[in-house]
């Protein structure tokens, strides 16, 4: 590195790496046209994604519930419980993917270009 020269502000890469992106033709990973929920998946990986994440969480929900059945001798009740539970995961996993929530923390969406709130300030 040379030793008279500051490093370009986070703004600055930010403006140049979708300058490059633009300028190759993509888009940035999770960007896409307008509509489009999903990023760049593909309708087969949707469905993919989604059936996973169904039945995963109703594996983990049967298999707490068969164990604790069984540690604790209370046959059916915590796998029934449990199966609930896990369906209800699954349902709301896949309503996060289907609304565009993805991993936000919170359950917020993640805004549009910029990573910023839109909270504008009181005067």
């Amino acid at each position: 590195m040379a030793e008279g020269r500051k490093p370009a502000p986070l703004e600055d890469l930010d403006d140049r790496l979708r300058a490059a992106r633009s300028h190759r033709g993509g888009t940035a990973k999770g960007e896409s046209g307008k509509g489009d929920k999903t990023g760049t998946q593909s309708g087969l990986g949707v469905a993919l994604r989604i059936g996973v994440d169904l039945v995963a969480a109703l594996i983990v929900g049967v298999g707490i519930g068969f164990l604790l059945d069984y540690w604790l001798d209370t046959k059916p009740w915590f796998l029934v419980l449990f199966f609930v539970l896990g369906a209800a995961a699954g349902m709301l996993n896949v309503f996060r993917f289907a609304g565009g929530y993805g991993l936000a923390a919170g359950y917020k969406k993640p805004d549009d270009e910029t990573g910023k709130d839109d909270v504008k300030d009181k005067e």
